[in-house]
């Protein structure tokens, strides 16, 4: 059934024409063939290039097998601080990442793909966590999460040390803690740099690179 918008509010319709419409739909659906006056017909010429429009999408391997990864993350459930409880929150019923296919949380790293790192990460910790991430199996992505595992934040003592220091991460949550909702909008970037279709950063914006901003055409 294709629904369209009827040509004028008191215009009359063809009851007619419609039943042709639906038939020629269910045909297509059915098997490719037109009840037109009556006399079953192959599609051709326009009809066969709308039934070909309506209903097939092309795409390329690559981009299929993105798209499959980036709805089907696989977190570990891996919580180092507090920021761990931020993370539970969001498989809960308020924020439910399930709706995206983000809930399966993993007990085992060799069964994970998405490691959210939730809190402060010590110099002991740091080999742990280094480990754990190089169980996973390929391809795997890291969110950092909070202003302690970015930049070590309210404890900026020599004990602890940022996660970027000593594995990669792909994506940094700010917050302390981040609400899950925040949390939410990194794993969702985290989606579309998956898909090849990250946003538009501010460096790439104004054409910045490192700490300052160059001038175009300086």
């Amino acid at each position: 059934m294709k629904r369209e918008k009827l040509a004028g509010k008191g215009a009359a319709v063809d009851p007619d024409a419609l039943r042709v419409r639906n038939l020629n739909s269910r045909q297509l659906l059915r098997g490719g063939a037109l009840e037109g006056a009556n006399q079953p017909a192959h599609l051709e010429g326009t009809e066969l290039e709308r039934y070909v429009q309506e209903r097939l999408l092309t795409t390329t391997l690559d981009q299929a097998v993105a798209w499959a990864r980036s709805n089907s993350f696989f977190p570990l459930a891996f919580g180092l601080a507090c920021c761990a409880m931020e993370v539970f929150h969001t498989a809960a019923s308020r924020v439910d990442i399930g709706r995206f296919g983000f809930e399966a949380f993993r007990a085992s790293p060799r069964q994970a793909d998405l490691l959210i790192l939730s809190g402060r990460v010590s110099i002991k910790m740091a080999p742990i966590v280094r480990r754990v991430y190089d169980q996973m199996l390929e391809p795997k992505w890291t969110i950092s999460m909070g202003a302690c595992c970015s930049s070590t934040g309210v404890f900026n003592n020599y004990a602890l040390v940022p996660a970027d220091k000593f594995m990669p991460v792909d994506v940094h949550v700010p917050g302390c803690p981040p609400r899950p909702e925040a949390l939410m909008h990194g794993i969702l970037k985290l989606r579309e740099m998956v898909q090849n279709d990250p946003a538009m950063g501010w460096r790439e914006r104004y054409d910045a690179l490192g700490t300052e901003e160059i001038v175009p055409g300086a």
